[in-house]
């Protein structure tokens, strides 16, 4: 089993993906090629992809049962003790989003004064 997922891809690449794979959603490719009509297929798609991102799931014999490949993902496959982890990069948060406001919403004041 293949899935293939693609995220701001030129239509002329999921068009491609048709002839092997169904689409199933919008981006989403799955089917059952054979290994050499994947690594075909997923050599297309990193050529063609531009600007998009593409991430490539295939079944094959580990403990998980499966593997992947990405491309252009800010989130990556790490191998951790023989699994495939995805490992996402920390992203801060600005200072104003994690600060609370003090004193009462507007709702709670409404309320406590009795107006609607």
């Amino acid at each position: 089993m293949t899935v293939i997922v693609l995220t701001l891809c030129p239509p002329g690449l999921r068009g491609f993906l048709t002839r092997w794979l169904l689409e199933i959603s919008s981006g989403v490719f799955i089917g059952n090629p054979s290994a050499r009509i994947r690594e075909a297929l997923w050599a297309e798609v990193r050529e063609y992809a531009g600007n998009g991102r593409a991430l490539l799931v295939y079944t094959t014999n580990n403990e998980q049962g499966y593997t992947f490949e990405t491309f252009e993902h800010k989130w990556v496959p790490v191998d951790h003790e023989g699994l495939t982890l995805i490992h996402r990069p920390y992203q801060q948060r600005p200072e104003a989003a994690t600060a609370k406001q003090k004193g009462w919403s507007k709702a709670a004041k409404r309320r406590r004064y009795g107006r609607k």
